[in-house]
């Protein structure tokens, strides 16, 4: 069995999410920079880079590496740079050395993907791993209270010539928020399932793995993290 991530962020994702925004990604880079004591230069990671538009942002600070498991988002990031050190891999399984990074970051959501929380304490896990002892680890996720008060139930869009529904729903226990997406004249479904995990729940495995959190933040215009926040920022060093 598969699960949904391996098969959604393919030729269809970039069809119909062609592009994310370049100022953002170095607006979070240039945030990234003002919170943390790394020096020029050095090695950082982009967990779970996608088409590499944070990978490009960070690489003006830091000698990046980008890592993610869709093989069309890395051809996507390689197009735009063919000298990016990039990575197919697992993040529950890093192909790293222990002790790697200054840095290892993961942005715009790009976890809570899997089956069962011990999967990702077992990313978690594997970040503290490769991050060097006093190195640091920024994680962007969803603010879970936020994403309840604002849910969406439904839309239809058109993204060139196709009609898109997308329907939204929060699990009955509340700790998933599930996404149906249909190419209405194509008949093809896809879904994103992404754990709604709270802050002090993110923040104690951070704090499980070996990171003392530092600065934990609301938007990437570095306000402080609340309730009402739309992101969730924690920054930490490893202990």
């Amino acid at each position: 069995m598969t699960d949904w991530f391996e098969h959604w962020f393919g030729e269809e994702y970039l069809a119909l999410y062609p592009h994310r925004d370049e100022e953002e990604a170095l607006l979070v880079a240039t945030l990234i920079d003002s919170h943390v004591d790394i020096a020029v230069g050095a090695p950082a990671l982009d967990l779970a880079c996608g088409a590499g538009r944070h990978s490009r942002s960070l690489m003006e600070h830091w000698w990046t590496v980008g890592l993610d498991l869709s093989p069309a988002l890395l051809r996507v990031a390689r197009a735009e740079d063919r000298g990016a050190p990039l990575v197919r891999a697992d993040m529950r399984g890093l192909p790293f050395a222990s002790r790697s990074f200054g840095l290892v970051v993961n942005l715009f959501t790009s976890f809570g993907y899997f089956r069962d929380d011990e999967q990702h304490r077992q990313v978690i896990a594997e970040v503290a791993r490769v991050t060097q002892p006093d190195g640091w680890f920024v994680l962007d996720y969803l603010n879970a209270p936020y994403v309840r008060t604002t849910l969406v139930p439904f839309d239809r869009i058109q993204v060139g010539e196709r009609i898109v529904e997308q329907e939204r729903e929060i699990s009955a226990d509340g700790r998933f928020v599930r996404k149906t997406i249909t190419l209405a004249d194509e008949e093809r479904t896809f879904i994103e399932r992404v754990r709604l995990f709270e802050y002090g729940e993110l923040r104690s495995m951070l704090d499980a793995c070996g990171f003392d959190v530092d600065s934990v933040l609301g938007n990437y215009d570095g306000s402080a993290y609340a309730a009402t926040s739309p992101r969730t920022i924690l920054l930490g060093h490893r202990r």
